[in-house]
């Protein structure tokens, strides 16, 4: 009987959960299939499951979409490409969107990216959709476009 309520405050309060790494948590959202195959082409399943902490500025399927069919083919084909249009949305460091400040930050790839704040939050081009999505090593924010370096 005392394990049987340890286990239901436990679950009750969350504390069995473990929160999930950057990879599982866009995987189990369902929105990022494109991002997900590209991350396995590229090499980087690890690397986002790794220690971290990362801000990852996750482009949804329909923002691969908007990609010509033959040109995102030609991109997910060259690796090397690949893996630095995909670490150009990658930040060091955990940054919520409360922190989020306009200028310049340094990327995973090298590149920087220009986050502006005015009518919402740009990273380059791209409009950040959603925000704060926690995850074990990291914070994901959604964006609606892919960003080239």
């Amino acid at each position: 009987m005392k394990k049987f309520v340890i286990a239901a405050a436990v679950a009750a309060f969350g504390l069995a959960a473990q929160a999930k790494d950057i990879v599982d948590t866009a995987v189990a959202a369902g929105s990022f299939k494109t991002l997900a195959t590209a991350l396995q082409a590229a090499g980087l399943i690890d690397t986002l499951k790794g220690p971290g902490p990362f801000t990852v500025f996750a482009p949804t399927d329909e923002a691969f979409a908007k990609i010509p069919k033959a040109q995102l083919d030609a991109l997910l084909a060259d690796k090397a490409k690949l893996t630095a249009v995909l670490t150009y949305h990658v930040v060091p460091g955990k940054v919520m969107a409360a922190d989020v400040k306009a200028g310049e930050v340094k990327t995973v790839q090298g590149s920087t990216l220009t986050v502006s704040t005015t009518g919402g939050v740009k990273v380059d081009a791209a409009n950040v959709v959603k925000t704060d999505i926690v995850a074990s090593n990291g914070v994901i924010h959604v964006i609606d476009s892919v960003v080239l370096p």
